[in-house]
């Protein structure tokens, strides 16, 4: 006896180390958001006694990456996790405000239905009642009078008339009832069926155990980390361009701006939101190269000729051997008093990658529509200058040259462009490291005026014998500031490319080019120059073509 009561003392102390299961929720907390992918932090928040728990969190999306999954704890007093395990499972659905709105509603209008069919049946109990009383009377006629009956016959005539008409009345009010009641019936059936629909409907989760050690009671915030890949941000910029006055310079202010999306399966309700430019899911080490050979080519045998007819073996023809066709490779190309101010983001650069904080809490619901945030913006100092290709149109652009500031690199991403608060079309932004240079073109500048015009076009031979040909053209483009500030100008234009040693092209004109094969394009010519306010200036050039006589040349464009 005294061996079973120690024993049982024994199986309650280790039942107060032992606790139950504890099912935890938790909420998303913050979300940092790369190209592609996010990582989701959650808090869930309980109290537990001391000893060894498994705490139980079925809240995470079933696209969480399993092997990205942390937990970390902070508590009052000695916490100690253990292992971490996940899987997936099937869970109620938890959409309980939605639900619970839905439910409210049908389950009123049931009850209103059901009110209706309860006065729907009283009406058809007292036309009943009404139709029993109107029979009644109809049987007085079969009835034996009284001996002592006094009082005269009623006029049956008139009673049969009036128990018809009653007897009538009472029956199409049951009819329009029991109608009514089939209806609403009806209805109440269908709603009925809506109504079980909004019972909790499984859906998959991510399962996380976490095994845990408490010292003694106390309250803990449990952090859960994990990595989803459908959620993505893309950067898209405005560029405004303030042109800038006699006395005023030029200005251009970059706002940095985020697109974001997401389907994960949960919504991302009043967080902490990041931008992070790293690319976890773009691969950790380089790609191997396989070794490469080159070797003859294998030989084809030739087809045998046919034997003629009659020959030895009889044979009419020999049969030619099919020929396999050459095996061919694929290569895969992989905006009161005050002006409203967007709040900017909080930009932390990091060896390896810069992360945005975006200001206040966010909301980016799981419908992969576009939630759009700003970063920052950067003011810069440009350079200005117009660019012009009088050959194609006699038009003058306007460009902005802009050094990035040292800082964190701008992404390439879609530039919206305007010029003096008036947009003026869309770019294109590339990957632009701190301090690199870039000249984005904001439309027809008119205060600059361009005319293109041939000198000089002829075309003959040349020698005593009419040994070569020659055609000649002469340009003359001028090109006028009418801002009221100096301008720097670019003019382009081109000579034709030989493509044959025998046909000689020389360049001719007063005024050089400043560059020849602009941006490696050959034949390319640019005349760069600076214009002061109301000064005009004029680009005199041409070029001599000479081949051999008996020959022809043409023209064409370069691919």
């Amino acid at each position: 006896m005294r061996s079973l009561m120690a024993f049982s003392l024994l199986l309650l102390s280790t039942a107060s180390v032992f606790s139950a299961e504890i099912k935890a929720t938790s909420r998303i907390e913050a979300v940092t958001v790369y190209p592609a992918g996010a990582e989701v932090t959650r808090v869930g928040r309980l109290t537990m006694e001391g000893g060894e728990h498994v705490i139980l969190f079925t809240d995470l999306p079933a696209q969480a990456v399993p092997g990205s999954i942390r937990v970390e704890g902070r508590a009052t007093g000695a916490l100690q996790i253990g292992s971490v395990d996940t899987r997936r499972v099937s869970v109620p659905r938890t959409d309980e405000a939605i639900a619970a709105t839905e439910r409210k509603r049908i389950e009123d209008a049931i009850d209103r239905l059901r009110d209706e069919r309860a006065v729907l049946e009283a009406a058809v109990e007292a036309a009943q009642a009404q139709k029993a009383l109107v029979g009644n009377l109809a049987l007085l006629p079969t009835q034996t009078p009284s001996p002592h009956a006094t009082a005269s016959q009623p006029d049956w005539s008139q009673l049969f008339t009036l128990i018809g008409h009653r007897v009538a009345e009472a029956q199409k009010t049951i009819l329009e009832a029991q109608i009514r009641m089939r209806e609403t019936d009806r209805q109440i059936a269908d709603l009925t069926h809506k109504l079980s629909t909004l019972a909790p409907a499984a859906e998959q989760r991510t399962e996380v155990k976490v095994f845990a050690n408490a010292a003694g009671a106390l309250d803990a915030d449990l952090v859960i980390r994990y990595q989803v890949s459908t959620a993505s941000w893309t950067p898209f910029y405005d560029a405004r361009l303030a042109t800038g006055t006699r006395d005023q310079a030029p200005r251009l202010q970059l706002v940095r701006r985020a697109s974001i999306q997401q389907r994960t399966g949960e919504n991302w309700d009043d967080v902490a939101l990041s931008l992070s430019t790293a690319r976890p899911n773009a691969g950790s080490a380089a790609p191997d190269i396989r070794p490469m050979t080159v070797d003859y080519a294998p030989e084809v045998a030739r087809p045998r000729a046919a034997e003629p007819r009659g020959g030895q073996g009889g044979q009419e023809g020999a049969s030619q051997p099919a020929t396999a066709p050459a095996p061919t490779t694929r290569t895969h190309l992989q905006a009161g008093h005050y002006a409203a101010e967007e709040r900017p983001a909080t930009i932390e650069a990091q060896p390896f990658q810069a992360v945005y904080a975006i200001a206040g809490r966010v909301a980016v619901p799981s419908t992969n529509e576009m939630k759009r945030v700003q970063i920052d913006d950067i003011a810069i100092d440009p350079t200005l200058s117009v660019r012009t290709v009088p050959k194609a149109e006699a038009k003058a652009y306007l460009y902005a040259k802009l050094t990035m500031a040292t800082g964190t690199p701008v992404l390439p991403g879609a530039v919206s462009l305007f010029r003096d608060s008036i947009f003026v079309g869309n770019g294109r932004l590339p990957l632009l490291a701190p301090g690199e240079e870039h000249e984005l073109g904001f439309g027809v500048d008119d205060m600059v005026r361009v005319r293109h015009a041939i000198a000089e076009q002829t075309r003959g031979e040349s020698g005593w014998v009419a040994t070569s040909k020659t055609d000649v053209r002469n340009y003359r483009i001028t090109v006028k500031n009418l801002h009221q500030r100096p301008i720097q100008v670019r003019v382009l234009d081109q000579i034709p490319v030989s493509q044959n040693e025998a046909i000689k092209i020389d360049l001719t004109g007063r005024t050089q080019p400043t560059r020849r094969n602009v941006d490696d394009k050959r034949g390319v010519l640019a005349w760069d120059m600076t214009l002061a306010p109301d000064e005009e200036k004029a680009v005199d050039f041409g070029y001599r073509v000479t081949w051999p006589a008996g020959r022809n040349v043409t023209y064409a464009p370069g691919s």
